[in-house]
């Protein structure tokens, strides 16, 4: 069972005014401060306290409330490519059902409340109060992206000295074929013998033309 709800949290709802009452609706506009942690750890978040706009319908069914509608915030994130850092508007679609404890999966009242073992998954009105914030997480995870852009086309960063290649188009580095960097260290030796001959050869010359 939930542990008792307080009603000044601005995630916590009140339903007394729906009742019981199958067919009975109710439309809520509220501005709330994000929870911690609202998003992907370390990829893209909703910053805690940042404003967080719910549109909502409360409707009441045999089995408890059925809450849908929408939640629009910014995320705040950086690139997986460039790692700059960048902000995505996002907008989360919301629907969730929640139970009565004194009802059965068909809506009808239990003969005996407490028998049978309670659902982990579900979420239940506590004494008329029910919690948006577990369904409000959910939510804004499945809409932010998993692997967030600057840009579709962000080349990003140079992986020889990480410079962001945006921002310098033209940037590349003059690469040497593996293949050839033996020869090419081969040649510079055979150049370098060669002068030495020629360095020998000189004196020797000398020597004789002085005799």
């Amino acid at each position: 069972m939930n542990a008792r709800l307080d009603h000044r949290n601005p995630l916590v709802f009140d339903t007394h005014e729906l009742g019981r009452r199958p067919g009975a609706l109710q439309r809520l506009s509220r501005s709330v401060p994000a929870p911690s942690d609202l998003g992907i750890a370390g990829v893209i978040a909703v910053p805690e306290s940042a404003p967080v706009e719910l549109e909502l319908r409360l409707e009441s069914v045999m089995e408890g409330v059925l809450v849908s509608g929408t939640a629009r915030a910014t995320a705040e994130g950086e690139c997986v490519r460039c790692l700059e850092p960048l902000t995505r508007e996002v907008k989360a679609d919301i629907q969730e059902l929640f139970s009565y404890h004194d009802a059965d999966d068909r809506g009808r009242p239990k003969a005996e409340p407490g028998d049978d073992a309670e659902d982990e998954d579900t979420l239940f009105i506590e004494d008329g109060l029910f919690d948006l914030e577990p369904v409000l997480r959910d939510a804004v995870v499945l809409a932010l992206p998993m692997q967030p852009l600057c840009q579709e086309d962000c080349a990003g960063l140079c992986p020889e000295c990480g410079v962001r290649l945006a921002d310098e188009p033209g940037h590349h580095h003059d690469a040497v074929d593996p293949r050839w960097a033996a020869l090419q260290g081969l040649a510079e030796t055979v150049k370098d013998g060669e002068k030495d001959d020629m360095d020998g050869a000189g004196f020797g010359t000398d020597e004789k033309q002085e005799k």
